[in-house]
């Protein structure tokens, strides 16, 4: 294995800082088209009428959060390719 020069440090260095500062931006842009902590009040109002709907009675929302995970996706993928079950039955030998 070859020996990392001072060189090649002093590159990786001020590539994190450049991808640093693209993150910083990037958040910055977000955050002027998603205000933290601000949701519209039309957006509640949807969420307290489908728990309603759902429940079948009406229901006070207490929190609502982003997620920025995408589970629902992942089970859905997950879902559809498990009903495709294909059974695989041993070929008999002639």
């Amino acid at each position: 294995m070859s020996e990392v020069t001072g060189e090649q440090i002093a590159e990786l260095i001020e590539a994190v800082k450049g991808l640093t500062a693209r993150v910083e931006a990037l958040e910055d842009r977000f955050e002027q088209f998603h205000p933290t902590g601000e949701l519209p009040e039309e957006i509640v109002l949807a969420i307290s009428a489908a728990c309603a709907a759902y429940l079948g009675h009406r229901a006070k929302v207490k929190q609502v959060r982003l997620r920025r995970h995408t589970t629902w996706a992942k089970q859905g993928r997950s879902d559809v390719q498990h009903s495709h079950v294909i059974t695989h039955t041993p070929r008999m030998s002639r």
